[in-house]
């Protein structure tokens, strides 16, 4: 099969804080914009319907709701791939969870975060996910992280095992820690050889202030794409993944898992 390039669209956008209906009329334009630029999908940051809260389950629903319902109807009025964010009911939990809708609104891929933030408690208020999540769109294969994950290359690792040739990860991370998200980006990319987009949030809120720094990574670990400081809409191509041509040794067949299961169980 002849797989073709497909044109992602990172939205670096401010939340209307604790306002889902204002912050996704501002996602309903930014999917029309995109779409109309030839996009096949546009990923919003973290919690971008009600801005990223450790400490707040409210608004929280099940698939379906009020949130997860209006990124559905995005996806199909404006005919493009929407990753959104919500709050999940999950039994008498509440997980953060990003769903994949396909340009008919349906849901093709749902990822709970797996690392939850416990410095600022989101593990107090969240239960976490405890599987990966991989998709094909368009031809190309996916995987969803989110924010704090980046900090375990594990999981990284498994998406490179699972074929994944691009992960998506939405975020809210601090301007404080900005370099550590630039050095994460670039580092998860090239050591697993895939595409890395990551979409974070601008402004301030009652949490914390963040500064932007979307971009998107090739496999080679170069940025294609951003970094941007403001609000708007960043565009990269992403090709079907030729491992033979790729710069750099395939690390995957020089791994030593017999030996770092050992270290493991030993220590």
């Amino acid at each position: 099969m002849n797989r073709t390039a497909l044109r992602l669209c990172l939205a670096q956008a401010e939340s209307a804080w604790k306002n889902p209906e204002l912050s996704l009329k501002k996602a309903s334009v930014f999917a029309e914009c995109a779409s109309r630029d030839g996009a096949a999908i546009i990923c919003f940051p973290e919690q971008f319907a009600t801005g990223w809260d450790p400490a707040s389950s409210s608004f929280a629903e099940d698939e379906g709701g009020p949130v997860s319902g209006m990124y559905s109807d995005i996806a199909a009025e404006s005919g493009i791939g929407v990753l959104g964010s919500f709050r999940e009911k999950d039994g008498d939990g509440f997980r953060n969870t990003v769903v994949f809708f396909d340009e008919h609104g349906k849901v093709l891929s749902k990822y709970s975060k797996i690392h939850l933030f416990s410095p600022a408690g989101e593990d107090k208020c969240f239960s976490p996910g405890s599987s990966p999540s991989v998709f094909e769109y368009k031809g190309i294969r996916f995987g969803i992280a989110i924010c704090y994950d980046l900090r375990f290359p594990e999981l990284f690792l498994r998406y490179r095992k699972l074929g994944a040739e691009c992960i998506l990860v939405p975020a809210a991370w601090p301007c404080s820690r900005l370099s550590h998200w630039d050095l994460f980006l670039r580092t998860r990319a090239v050591e697993n050889r895939y595409y890395l987009g990551g979409i974070n949030t601008i402004g301030r809120t009652p949490v914390d202030e963040y500064c932007g720094g979307s971009m998107v990574i090739s496999p080679s670990g170069d940025v294609i794409a951003g970094p941007v400081k403001e609000e708007g809409l960043l565009y990269a191509d992403i090709d079907p993944i030729n491992s033979e041509k790729l710069p750099g040794p395939d690390t995957l067949s020089d791994r030593r898992d017999d030996l770092y299961k050992s270290w493991m169980q030993s220590s």
